[in-house]
């Protein structure tokens, strides 16, 4: 039985073969840093256990890498994080060694991390891990502030089967993969 190859490794194929300098300006990359700071303290503050480990850490700067990508931030005294000045030494190290957003995604998709280079303080670590095994954002929860307890449980839904739908997807093609091309 033959098999079409998917219309999504045409389009991972075309951007690829693009090699366009995917740098946004440095006001994007600010803005977009402050963003990410303000939803990941969001989260940490419905988790006081989180923000008790990270106040222990305070002053530890934690630089996050991918690519040519690079994210700063440091934690306060309340276990919040803040962005770290650009000429702050960073206690903790993690590289995203997957280079493809493709196979991150899908890695994501499937409940699991992706491939990471840690290097530096080891408690530092430990407390990051722990964060990213025990630390979730109740999204339905701050829906329902704004849409209502059954318009954010429906929209939660969903996405939750889109993204079922869509793992599934990525298992199919991955067996496919692995088996190679039919005969």
């Amino acid at each position: 039985m033959a098999t079409s190859p998917s219309p999504f490794s045409l389009l991972v194929d075309f951007v690829q073969k693009m090699n366009l300098p995917l740098t946004p300006p440095d006001w994007v990359v600010d803005e977009s840093h402050r963003r990410i700071v303000l939803l990941l303290n969001h989260v940490l503050q419905q988790e006081p256990k989180a923000m008790e480990r990270l106040a222990r850490q305070k002053g530890r700067v934690v630089l996050a890498q991918w690519r040519i990508y690079t994210f700063k931030i440091v934690i306060t005294p309340a276990g919040l994080l803040d962005l770290a000045t650009p000429d702050a030494n960073a206690d903790l190290t993690l590289r995203i060694t997957q280079e493809s957003p493709f196979d991150i995604a899908a890695t994501l998709l499937q409940g699991q991390k992706p491939a990471v280079h840690i290097e530096g303080d080891v408690q530092l670590a430990a407390d990051i891990n722990w964060l990213a095994d025990h630390v979730r954002w109740d999204l339905e929860e701050d829906l329902s502030r704004i849409l209502g307890d059954v318009p954010a449980h429906t929209l939660v839904q969903g996405v939750r089967s889109f993204a079922q739908g869509l793992e599934q997807f990525v298992a199919r093609l991955q067996t496919q993969a692995q088996r190679g091309p039919a005969p």
